[in-house]
Protein backbone atom coordinates (compact mmCIF):
# COMPACT_ATOMS: atom_id res chain seq x y z
CA UNK A 1 0.00 0.00 0.00
CA UNK A 2 1.37 3.01 -0.78
CA UNK A 3 1.67 6.59 1.44
CA UNK A 4 0.81 9.88 0.92
CA UNK A 5 1.40 13.25 2.51
CA UNK A 6 -1.19 15.83 3.50
CA UNK A 7 -0.66 19.45 3.39
CA UNK A 8 -2.88 22.63 4.09
CA UNK A 9 -2.82 24.84 0.81
CA UNK A 10 -2.30 28.55 2.20
CA UNK A 11 -3.06 30.65 0.05
CA UNK A 12 -5.18 29.32 -2.57
CA UNK A 13 -9.10 28.64 -1.70
CA UNK A 14 -9.69 26.32 -4.71
CA UNK A 15 -7.92 24.20 -6.72
CA UNK A 16 -8.53 26.60 -9.41
CA UNK A 17 -6.24 29.48 -7.72
CA UNK A 18 -4.05 26.48 -7.43
CA UNK A 19 -3.81 25.68 -11.03
CA UNK A 20 -3.69 29.89 -11.68
CA UNK A 21 -0.77 30.12 -9.57
CA UNK A 22 0.85 27.53 -10.88
CA UNK A 23 0.51 28.89 -14.82
CA UNK A 24 3.95 30.88 -14.78
CA UNK A 25 6.73 28.49 -13.55
CA UNK A 26 4.60 25.97 -16.32
CA UNK A 27 5.22 28.02 -18.70
CA UNK A 28 8.77 28.18 -18.16
CA UNK A 29 9.10 24.24 -17.91
CA UNK A 30 9.72 24.21 -14.23
CA UNK A 31 9.14 20.59 -12.18
CA UNK A 32 6.32 21.32 -9.98
CA UNK A 33 8.03 21.22 -6.25
CA UNK A 34 6.77 21.33 -3.09
CA UNK A 35 9.54 23.24 -0.42
CA UNK A 36 8.91 22.19 3.29
CA UNK A 37 11.94 22.53 6.34
CA UNK A 38 11.82 18.69 7.15
CA UNK A 39 12.26 15.79 5.31
CA UNK A 40 9.68 12.38 5.61
CA UNK A 41 11.58 9.61 7.13
CA UNK A 42 9.05 7.61 4.77
CA UNK A 43 9.99 9.00 1.86
CA UNK A 44 10.63 5.70 -0.11
CA UNK A 45 6.98 4.44 0.80
CA UNK A 46 5.84 8.29 -0.56
CA UNK A 47 7.40 8.18 -3.77
CA UNK A 48 6.36 4.09 -4.27
CA UNK A 49 2.78 5.24 -5.49
CA UNK A 50 2.41 8.08 -3.03
CA UNK A 51 0.26 11.44 -3.89
CA UNK A 52 0.15 15.13 -1.82
CA UNK A 53 -3.42 15.76 -1.43
CA UNK A 54 -3.75 18.81 -0.44
CA UNK A 55 -6.48 20.69 1.93
CA UNK A 56 -8.59 23.94 0.94
CA UNK A 57 -10.15 26.05 3.35
CA UNK A 58 -10.83 23.14 5.84
CA UNK A 59 -11.75 20.09 2.70
CA UNK A 60 -9.36 18.40 1.14
CA UNK A 61 -9.67 18.84 -2.39
CA UNK A 62 -7.01 17.56 -4.68
CA UNK A 63 -3.98 15.56 -4.73
CA UNK A 64 -0.85 15.47 -7.24
CA UNK A 65 1.13 11.65 -7.65
CA UNK A 66 4.48 12.48 -5.80
CA UNK A 67 7.41 11.84 -8.12
CA UNK A 68 10.35 12.18 -5.80
CA UNK A 69 11.65 13.45 -2.15
CA UNK A 70 15.52 14.48 -1.78
CA UNK A 71 16.83 16.95 0.72
CA UNK A 72 19.00 19.75 -0.26
CA UNK A 73 21.39 21.53 1.56
CA UNK A 74 23.11 20.48 4.93
CA UNK A 75 23.06 21.18 8.53
CA UNK A 76 20.24 23.81 9.82
CA UNK A 77 19.70 25.05 6.43
CA UNK A 78 18.28 21.71 4.84
CA UNK A 79 15.27 21.68 3.63
CA UNK A 80 13.11 19.14 1.62
CA UNK A 81 11.56 19.51 -1.77
CA UNK A 82 8.93 17.23 -3.00
CA UNK A 83 8.68 17.03 -6.71
CA UNK A 84 5.10 16.83 -7.56
CA UNK A 85 3.16 15.16 -11.22
CA UNK A 86 1.78 18.35 -13.05
CA UNK A 87 -1.52 16.90 -13.18
CA UNK A 88 -4.09 17.70 -10.39
CA UNK A 89 -7.02 14.81 -9.58
CA UNK A 90 -10.26 16.36 -7.94
CA UNK A 91 -11.17 14.48 -4.61
CA UNK A 92 -14.66 13.56 -3.14
CA UNK A 93 -14.78 17.08 -0.69
CA UNK A 94 -13.72 15.81 2.74
CA UNK A 95 -13.64 17.77 5.58
CA UNK A 96 -10.26 18.38 7.40
CA UNK A 97 -9.73 20.73 10.64
CA UNK A 98 -6.27 22.71 9.78
CA UNK A 99 -2.59 21.34 10.82
CA UNK A 100 0.67 23.02 10.67
CA UNK A 101 3.47 21.55 8.18
CA UNK A 102 2.39 18.17 6.53
CA UNK A 103 1.08 14.96 7.35
CA UNK A 104 0.84 11.13 6.76
CA UNK A 105 -2.02 9.79 5.31
CA UNK A 106 -2.45 6.01 5.47
CA UNK A 107 -4.15 4.23 2.15
CA UNK A 108 -7.28 3.77 3.41
CA UNK A 109 -8.29 6.77 4.85
CA UNK A 110 -8.00 8.56 1.65
CA UNK A 111 -10.83 10.19 -0.14
CA UNK A 112 -11.97 9.22 -3.64
CA UNK A 113 -11.35 10.37 -6.72
CA UNK A 114 -13.59 12.34 -8.78
CA UNK A 115 -11.60 12.87 -11.73
CA UNK A 116 -8.92 15.25 -13.28
CA UNK A 117 -8.69 18.80 -12.60
CA UNK A 118 -9.99 20.92 -15.36
CA UNK A 119 -12.34 18.15 -16.36
CA UNK A 120 -16.23 18.69 -17.15
CA UNK A 121 -17.08 16.21 -14.22
CA UNK A 122 -19.58 14.60 -12.91
CA UNK A 123 -20.46 17.84 -10.32
CA UNK A 124 -18.63 20.97 -10.55
CA UNK A 125 -16.21 21.03 -6.92
CA UNK A 126 -17.93 23.79 -5.23
CA UNK A 127 -21.26 22.27 -5.72
CA UNK A 128 -19.80 19.25 -4.19
CA UNK A 129 -18.15 20.94 -1.46
CA UNK A 130 -21.39 22.89 -0.22
CA UNK A 131 -23.12 19.64 -0.50
CA UNK A 132 -20.29 17.96 1.77
CA UNK A 133 -20.94 20.90 4.13
CA UNK A 134 -24.51 20.66 4.62
CA UNK A 135 -24.33 16.75 5.35
CA UNK A 136 -26.21 15.96 1.61
CA UNK A 137 -23.50 13.87 -0.03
Amino acid sequence: MPLHLIKLCVGCDTVEDLIDWRAPARARREPWKLRTRQTPRRAAELVAGGSLYRVYKGFILSRQVILGVETVGEGPSARCEVTLAEDLTLIAPTPRRAFQGWRYLAHADTPPDLGPAGSAGPMPPDLARRLREIGAW
